[in-house]
């Protein structure tokens, strides 16, 4: 057996004001055949990783592509997706013939002239490997179920956590059910449940953790190969944005059309009740100051990197600072010139620094204060389940009693390391404000005596009726009342 792995992957926040280019996917990922490393998956590329770590035993061999990855961010630039993907369509070609392929995607990206850039992708590889080659392709659940995919692809996995630890079972499980496949042990057929419905989804939290836990425990029973909740991602104004049930049993269409409709329906019936409840400023730190213990982690979402934001509003931390809290140490603040203004003034130095506030009229006011330089750190990382995600070069300055993370790679708070790195630590600070929606969860959850979720003024809402959409399909839950869910593939 031949199998062919390669990623192109991002979230594309369309309504970003920071344009992806291919400077942003050399920042990322960008790797060569044979040059992924062998220690941990990086970002969208676990089923190439996972396929390396088993060709030999499992028999078959794996011919390696190019992996692109980039943070979130507004659109990218049509030539530089052509460019990738031209590099990867040549490599499948070269590799012919194969008898599968897998890809490692987000399902939420979008360049100029590509609404689907996952289906573009996948309908280009299906023209050159032909109807009797395996197409299966693992996708973040924050993305967009199109139905061009699902009609392109023979399976498609999501991950099923959020914070999304769990890329490298998902990965393991799409490959499980390509080797089955192509060893006539299986015979994947989909359906896809279309709920026209916006929303958030922690599996943090109980009501998606025990819907999460049921799905699993339905897998690998009467048939069930894979039970995968679309999330969708919020922050894109495209048509087919929204959350989708998708289901892949073995054979039995009419089973998987009547499962999929019974779990989406349960899925809309969940309406309003998954999402965690959101202070305003103020009321956050004031109830973060109450609690007795300590470190309260307070998350920041409207301005999480990991939704396509800047990761430079001020607000928050522009009140603590102005209440003189102390003990409050907040990350990260995505700001290049000041980090290398702190390394010109070195540790210890005490001078003026105007920081954040820089990209937009949502970041809020830059911050004019002295500021001691209390961390320097080159070429950081931070944690995220089984991956390492880079920070580049980092300061910590002091403002009063809060202390600040600045970083050099644009990304969102996901690992202690963001903290550690720079000499501060997290389990020691009264209030622990990270810019992140939910995958802060899994590194910062268990330290916590409390977690709050603060409504600020970034640029990513939490109430989805202020989106200025204009493309996507209506009618859809919350901006219409009634809505039409049903089964569409």
């Amino acid at each position: 057996m031949r199998l062919f792995s390669a990623t192109i992957a991002t979230e594309t926040n369309t309504f970003s004001p920071l344009p992806t280019s291919m400077e942003a996917y050399r920042e990322g990922v960008f790797l060569r055949p044979g040059e992924h490393p062998a220690e941990t998956p990086l970002m969208c590329t676990a089923p190439l990783w996972v396929a390396r770590r088993r060709a030999a035993a499992e028999g078959f061999t794996l011919i390696e592509g190019s992996c692109f990855a980039a943070s979130p961010a507004g659109t990218t630039n049509r030539a530089d997706y052509e460019t990738m993907r031209d590099e990867i369509l040549a490599q499948v070609a070269a590799a012919l013939p194969l008898d599968g392929v897998l890809l490692g995607l987000h399902g939420a990206m979008v360049a100029h002239g590509y609404d689907d850039v996952e289906g573009d992708l996948v309908e280009r590889v299906r023209a050159i490997v032909g109807p009797g080659c395996l197409i299966g392709v693992e996708l973040d659940p924050h993305c967009h179920l199109t139905l061009k995919r699902v009609r392109m692809s023979d399976f498609i996995v999501l991950y099923k956590e959020f914070p999304h630890t769990d890329v490298v079972e998902r990965a393991e499980d799409l490959l499980d059910i390509m080797l089955k496949a192509l060893r006539k042990q299986v015979r994947p057929v989909m359906s896809m449940y279309d709920c026209r419905q916006i929303g958030s989804y922690p599996t943090t939290l109980p009501l998606m953790r025990g819907f999460v836990d049921r799905m699993k425990a339905m897998e690998g029973t009467d048939g069930i190969l894979s039970i995968s909740i679309g999330h969708c991602f919020p922050y894109a104004d495209v048509p087919e944005m929204g959350g989708r049930i998708l289901v892949v049993v073995d054979g039995d269409k009419a089973k998987a059309d009547a499962l999929a409709t019974r779990i989406g329906e349960e899925f809309v019936a969940m309406r309003g009740r998954t999402a965690p409840d959101y202070l305003e400023v103020d009321a956050g730190i004031t109830a973060g100051l109450a609690v007795n213990g300590h470190p309260v982690v307070m998350a920041d979402p409207a301005d999480n990197a990991g939704g396509g934001a800047p990761s430079d509003n001020t607000t928050i931390l522009r009140r603590l600072i102005e209440r003189r809290v102390d003990g409050a140490a907040l990350g990260p603040i995505w700001d290049p010139i000041a980090v290398r203004l702190c390394f010109d003034a070195g540790l210890g130095a005490s001078f003026p620094l105007r920081f954040g506030g820089k990209i937009g009229p949502a970041s809020g006011q830059p911050v004019d204060a002295t500021v001691t330089v209390t961390g320097l750190a080159r070429d950081c990382w931070q944690s995220f389940g089984p991956t390492q995600v880079p920070l580049g070069d980092c300061a910590c300055v002091a403002v009063g009693g809060v202390s600040v993370v600045l970083i050099t790679n644009r990304t969102q708070a996901l690992g202690l390391e963001l903290f550690r790195n720079v000499g501060l630590e997290p389990t020691e600070q009264k209030l622990l404000v990270v810019k992140s929606t939910n995958h802060f969860m899994a590194a910062f959850g268990p330290i916590a005596k409390q977690v709050l979720y603060i409504d600020t003024d970034g640029p990513i809402p939490r109430d989805y009726r202020k989106i200025p959409y204009t493309r996507v399909q209506r009618p859809i839950w919350p901006l219409d009342e009634q809505t039409s869910p049903g089964l569409i593939f």
